[in-house]
């Protein structure tokens, strides 16, 4: 296989216009999943292209570069509400892995367990993408489409990951269920997002949740039936009705039953917010 790593991004996007090539940012997910099959005759890899990246801030919120890798993200010094995606990039298979996977890979590999989107969700994160035609920007859960489908038009490559800055006082968690500690997928996993007013009750809340659905799903009545609460020790009995997880759709397959994804997420969800209710306000 010939590889072509190009060094600028107007470069990559030149060759992907001439040519529709498969392409690389980290290969975690590439190699696996042509196991017993031919490589493709030649690959395009995004990881030498200058900019592509690292974590930085500005005016409108913080843009994450398309090769930032899991352990870039959780190396780096983010506000709390970032700290389920930091949960989250510790995560990601292993120690190897989380040097060589990259958030642009993750998302694009579009896996309905993907570790990082649910935190992302939650952060309401915007995915960037370049052609030789512009840019354009998509909202993380209209680029999501399903199991490895993603809203990238031929010829486009995902450049960045761009939170707004979060609310003041926001603050995150992340809970992950799985067979074994580490180098597992996930049956199930839950981020969740609030800041409280002054009486400790919970005035904004985002959560999400992975390996539930053919994509991560956010729960938009159970995040309001939370509005009001206190974020106590009580939520880790919170009762999650069938409406409150009516977007997930579990599957059966190797890992679990759909019965068993259900209730884990719904149990991952009260400890994520029990583990809020733990953690000072950011």
């Amino acid at each position: 296989m010939t590889l072509t790593r190009p060094g600028t991004l107007s470069e990559a996007l030149a060759i992907l216009a001439d040519r529709p090539l498969p392409v690389i940012a980290g290969g975690t997910d590439f190699y696996p999943a042509r196991q017993g099959r031919p490589l493709p005759g030649a690959a395009l890899d995004l990881t030498g292209i200058a900019g592509f990246r690292g974590i930085a801030r500005d005016s409108a919120g913080w843009r994450i570069g398309a090769a930032t890798t899991w352990t870039d993200i959780a190396r780096a010094s983010l506000p709390p509400a970032f700290n389920a995606l930091h949960a989250a990039a510790r995560e990601v298979g292993s120690v190897q892995i989380q040097n060589a996977g990259t958030v642009a890979g993750n998302l694009c590999n579009a896996s309905p367990a993907a570790d990082g989107v649910p935190p992302l969700l939650v952060l309401d994160a915007v995915v960037e993408c370049a052609s030789v035609a512009g840019t354009r920007r998509i909202a993380l859960a209209d680029f999501l489409l399903g199991p490895r489908k993603t809203a990238l038009l031929p010829g486009e490559l995902v450049t960045a990951v761009l939170v707004p800055d979060p609310p003041p006082g926001a603050r995150a968690a992340f809970r992950k269920l799985g067979s074994r500690r580490y180098l597992v997928i996930s049956i199930a996993m839950a981020a969740v997002l609030v800041a409280t007013d002054a009486r400790g009750r919970i005035d904004l809340v985002r959560i999400a949740v992975g390996a539930c659905s053919p994509v991560a799903r956010r729960l938009p009545a159970l995040e309001a039936a939370l509005i009001g609460q206190h974020l106590g020790p009580e939520l880790a009995a919170f009762d999650l009705t069938d409406d409150m997880l009516a977007p997930l759709t579990p599957i059966d397959d190797v890992r679990a039953s759909a019965r068993y994804r259900r209730d884990g997420a719904a149990e991952l969800v009260r400890r994520a917010l029990a583990d809020l209710a733990e953690t000072p306000d950011g």
